[in-house]
């Protein structure tokens, strides 16, 4: 038996029971270090990539892990040629399997047909490559019988020890991700204890809880990262946290940092998560599935690396032990066209002409109490808002400064969505299949762009010259459906 819970929960007392998170307006080390590197690789990777599933409950036999070839080493290495500059490393997901060998369980790769401790192989792989070390670790364990029992302390004392384990044995690790905090109340994870353990091996680790903030203290009303667009207006769920997260969430274009607890203000930065898969799947599955658009790889990449906040991408290995060679070509294309190099700056977007600028439909679709769909929503900064019509072939006019030049414009379509039996996977079709781009010059219409297929999740046009105009106009030529579109940005790539 290797089980021996509660052997280090004594000496970890010394650690004490809280750490210190400070009132900012400003990034603390930790922070900083993390807006730093802004740019990392996502890895879900265990026994659920065996059983073709996103979530299990602990009954997936060990035995059932068997990668034929698997090869950290390769990971790494296609996280540093596509110029991520961290890999985020699944060590425990909701089904409590560990990817390590773990003194406190028996579900772990040690009891598997294939032993290899592979959070030391990936850790070694980062030190080998110069890419910093982060881990994921499942608060909810559907596995270890601690957690039901009705203290919560035997299994948070369980946590401190596997986490000990994580931080005394695998190097420096620059951010601990925290999941699953939905299954029990905020208060009964032991979250302040977590972090002071977590401090007292690296005070320059970034830890938060995924559904860090919510709109009212000490209830569970979540908050849209998309909302996020005033300072001091919500408040910690987690606490303490060094930055937000809620997967897959985007941040509007003019996130805020400042958020409270107690009636004090914490600066924080967010970490957007995307899956390169366009069918949004996090555990690799046995069907190959294709990657999300370069376009929209790209767009995303400066949407969410903005204003000081961080991007993980997962590109998860499948049944093998590998990254899929054509995923792990479209991660590193991502890197070539964004220029990204070791030491140099993360490349940003250029200036936004467009954003909150007033935009008039031809045609609305009728809103609910809830939802509105006007031309103003196209402009407004953020992805989970969007323009609908009521009319198959609709129009929208943008208004801009006639002063102010562009040349190139971003568009994200809404499309419809079919989720698959797992609940996570997706197919999304388009509805606009033929569209043009219009500027009003000198009283007339002239277009500079005109589409005769799909735009995608996200088309960017690139203009060879610089315009001016009053007016940018979009008109739907030919749909399948009602057309609706998330955001249409209108960019001078000459001012960054």
């Amino acid at each position: 038996m290797k089980r021996c819970a509660g052997a280090m929960a004594l000496s970890l007392a010394t650690l004490g029971a809280t750490a210190q998170q400070l009132p900012a307006n400003k990034p603390s080390a930790a922070q900083q270090a993390m807006i730093d590197r802004g740019y990392g690789m996502f890895i879900h990777f265990g026994v659920n990539t065996f059983a073709d599933v996103e979530w299990s409950d602990g009954t997936i036999p060990v035995s059932q892990y068997n990668p034929t070839q698997l090869d950290p080493e390769q990971w790494v290495k296609t996280a540093k040629d596509a110029g991520f500059r961290y890999v985020l490393l699944i060590t425990k997901h909701h089904d409590g399997f560990c990817l390590w060998d773990s003194k406190y369980t028996e579900y772990d790769v040690a009891s598997s047909p294939v032993k290899t401790d592979v959070v030391k192989a990936v850790a070694d792989a980062c030190k080998k490559h110069g890419l910093q070390f982060a881990i994921y670790y499942s608060l909810w364990d559907r596995k270890e019988p601690t957690y039901k029992d009705a203290d919560p302390q035997p299994y948070i004392d369980y946590m401190k020890n596997q986490l000990t384990e994580l931080f005394t044995n695998y190097g420096p690790i620059c951010e601990l991700w925290l999941d699953g905090g939905w299954d029990r109340k905020p208060e009964n994870w032991g979250i302040d204890q977590l972090y002071a353990l977590v401090k007292k091996f690296n005070p320059k680790c970034a830890v938060s809880v995924n559904h860090t903030i919510v709109n009212e203290e000490g209830k569970r009303n979540y908050t849209r990262p998309s909302n996020m667009t005033e300072d001091n207006k919500y408040f910690f769920q987690y606490f303490p946290s060094d930055f937000r997260l809620w997967d897959p969430q985007i941040i509007t274009r003019f996130d805020k940092k400042q958020y409270l607890h107690q009636g004090k203000s914490y600066y924080l930065p967010y970490e957007a998560t995307i899956c390169l898969s366009s069918r949004y799947n996090w555990f690799q599955k046995s069907a190959q599935l294709p990657v999300r658009e370069i376009d929209e790889m790209e767009e995303l990449f400066y949407w969410s690396t903005a204003n000081n906040n961080c991007l993980v991408m997962n590109i998860p290995p499948d049944q093998t032990g590998r990254i899929r060679e054509y995923e792990a070509l479209a991660a590193i294309n991502l890197g070539k066209r964004l220029g990204l190099a070791p030491g140099k700056p993360l490349p940003k977007n250029g200036k936004f002409v467009s954003e909150r600028r007033p935009a008039k439909a031809s045609s609305v679709y009728p809103a609910d109490a809830n939802n509105q769909y006007d031309g103003s929503k196209v402009t407004d900064g953020k992805l989970d808002s969007r323009w609908a019509s009521a009319d198959t072939l609709a129009s929208l006019e943008i208004s801009l400064d006639p002063s102010e030049y562009f040349n190139k414009i971003s568009i994200f379509e809404y499309k419809d969505v079919k989720n698959s039996k797992d609940g996570f996977s997706q197919l999304r079709e388009p509805r606009i299949r033929e569209y043009a781009i219009d500027i009003r010059q000198n009283g007339q219409w002239e277009t500079i762009f005109l589409g005769h297929e799909p735009m995608g999740d996200c088309k960017v046009v690139h203009l060879p010259r610089r315009y001016k105009t009053d007016v940018l106009r979009f008109r739907v030529m030919k749909a399948i459906d009602l057309p609706s579109i998330y955001e249409i940005s209108v960019i001078d790539m000459a001012r960054k």
